[in-house]
């Protein structure tokens, strides 16, 4: 609102300053035109320049027509026509401005008609017309332009980043359906096939805990799509006990190492977590039961992910998103991931992520 009012300011000034200049021309004694009758007209020569902005057409039209009564009534001498076509240029600006090349153009036609037709025929006038009314309307059309390309830009970034929003939701849903999923299903199995009662509460339990864990991430997670959500923290390297323990339920036992100070930028955090969590998932699904090793290395330069297991070693690299996830995330970060077999057997997955 400030700006703008800046702006209504500077239009009102430059309408002043047009209307003083008009107003002197016309009483120079050799015009002998009356006071009475010069201020007003200059006034209709000026005055519609402090309102260009809001009737950018109207206000041309009124310029341009009252330059033309003024100079063919004698009011105004030709050779002060420099100030009466300094206004024109004014409304010119804006129309080419604000109106589309079909409206700018034509408005240029008829300025440039009418300044011609009162400038006395002279070819040198009629010159500087034309090149002061073109360089005008060359100006604000390429102003035109410029903020068209700027408005495509930004909506095109807001596009950008509503997609990189939801491919983020995305990924993060099935790390957390994928993870908490493999965990219930292998509960549910365990349910199934045991005959004692205690351990088939245990089961049901561990399936109760995790769905509601999962429904709470989940919710959270989809709480950046409300604007009246009130969200949690992402999860981070805080939470890599709490995975440990849901693996360790469903089979895996999980050996946790955190080295180095576990507070780092809270996207390296959820991507260190994400990538921890694909692949306990991926042991659960592909190992269990099976032991298994995290070693997080927390450093200034860089945070390190190891997940190791001695179960069987081949996996199907190119199947699912979840190693491809994985990927992406480091990528993210210009880090380096790896995935495959372990020297002595099992699988091995390594990350670097560095801190920037």
């Amino acid at each position: 609102m400030i700006a703008k009012l800046h702006l209504y300011l500077v239009d009102a000034a430059a309408a002043l300053v047009i209307w003083t200049l008009v107003a002197y021309a016309m009483l120079e004694p050799h015009v002998h035109a009356s006071p009475f009758v010069a201020v007003p007209l200059a006034g209709l020569v000026a005055a519609p320049v402090a309102v260009r902005r809001l009737w950018p057409v109207i206000t041309l039209g009124v310029i341009t027509a009252a330059t033309v009564v003024v100079v063919t009534t004698q009011v105004l001498p030709v050779v002060a026509l420099g100030a009466p076509v300094g206004a024109v240029c004014f409304g010119l600006y804006t129309v080419a401005v604000d109106r589309d090349r079909t409206w700018s153009l034509a408005a240029l036609l008829v300025t440039v008609i009418a300044i011609a037709g009162v400038s006395g025929g002279e070819v040198e006038s009629l010159l500087v017309a034309v090149a002061a009314l073109g360089s005008v309307w060359a100006i604000g059309y390429t102003t035109r332009l410029r903020r068209s390309m700027l408005e495509r830009e930004t909506s095109q970034q807001a596009e950008q980043a509503l997609a990189d929003e939801r491919l983020r939701i995305a990924r993060e849903l099935h790390d957390v359906v994928a993870h908490n999923l493999s965990l219930i299903a292998v509960q549910a199995g365990n349910a199934a096939h045991v005959r004692s009662p205690e351990h088939a509460y245990e089961a049901l339990q561990v399936i109760s805990d995790t769905s509601r864990a999962a429904l709470t991430e989940m919710r959270g997670l989809l709480g950046v799509l409300r604007s009246d959500a009130d969200l949690a923290p992402s999860p981070g390297l805080d939470g890599l006990a709490d995975l440990a323990d849901r693996a360790s339920l469903a089979g895996v036992r999980v050996k946790l190492d955190v080295r180095g100070d576990a507070v780092v930028p809270e996207g390296i955090g959820l991507s260190a977590y994400r990538i921890v969590q694909e692949a306990l998932t991926n042991v659960v699904k592909h190992a269990a039961p099976a032991s298994c090793t995290v070693l997080v290395d927390v450093t200034p330069e860089a945070v390190r992910v190891e997940v190791a297991d001695d179960g069987p070693g081949v996996r199907e690299l190119g199947v699912g998103h979840g190693l491809i996830g994985m990927r992406e995330r480091v990528a993210v970060y210009g880090g380096t991931f790896s995935a495959g077999p372990g020297d002595g057997g099992g699988f091995r997955v390594v990350a670097e992520l560095p801190v920037r």
